[in-house]
Parts: structure tokens; sequence; C-alpha cells
């Protein structure tokens, strides 16, 4: 497996009930405010039925995720996600060493987008 280097923000939340409009505009606005950041490497976030939420973002390094963390707009978005959005949110972060990537398909557009994760 190539060694690769860089970090990653797990995301885990509950959504609560209700607001959903402003919500998906909140959630809008940070993937778009998060990739205009130095460091930013990518996202991938998936929610299921009940409204269960996991948010891998991907940076090049701590100071990187710690700036983002700082960042006025999103610090205001974090606020609002724990007063009227989020039964609760966990997040966890961890430096990727090393990665592999298995397609079950010669079909290149099944394939996950990672033009801007880094390749391996």
């Amino acid at each position: 497996m190539p060694a690769v280097d860089y970090y990653v923000v797990l995301f885990t939340s509950q959504r609560t009930p209700g607001d959903d409009e402003g919500y998906a505009a909140m959630a809008q606005r940070m993937l778009e405010l998060a990739a205009e950041q130095p460091g930013y490497l990518g996202v991938e976030s998936v929610r299921d039925e009940q409204g269960l939420g996991i948010t891998a973002s991907y940076w090049a390094n701590r100071e990187s995720i710690h700036v983002w963390g700082n960042q006025t707009e999103h610090q205001l978005a974090q606020q609002l996600g724990k007063q009227k959005w989020y039964e609760y949110v966990r997040l966890r972060i961890g430096k990727v060493e090393t990665e592999s990537f298995f397609p079950a398909t010669n079909d290149a557009t099944k394939f996950p987008p990672s033009s801007t994760l880094p390749q391996t």
C-alpha cells in the first residue's frame, strides 16, 4: 500500500426533526466555505433516513483543521447546530497513513471523486 500523509476529521451527528431547509442551506454553505480554506483536500458525507450522518473531511495538516474549526462563519454554524439541528455530535481527528481503493467495476463513472484527495 502506498504511504499517504494527511488528516481526516470525522463528524458524526444525529439530526433533530424540523428546519430541513435551514439546515440544508447551512450545510451547503459549510461545504463551499471549507473548500476555500487552505489545506482543505476534500469531503465525503452520508446521512441515513433516521438522520444519522457521518462526514469525513480531509486536510493537509493539523493547523488547517485548527484554522477551520475557528473560522468565524463555521463557529456560527457549530453554535446553531448545537442549538437546533443536532441531538448530538461526535468529532474525531486522525492521521491517514495508508489507504487503498478496490473498484468493484471497470466503469470509471462509478468511482468516487478523488480529484481533490491525495493520490495514492
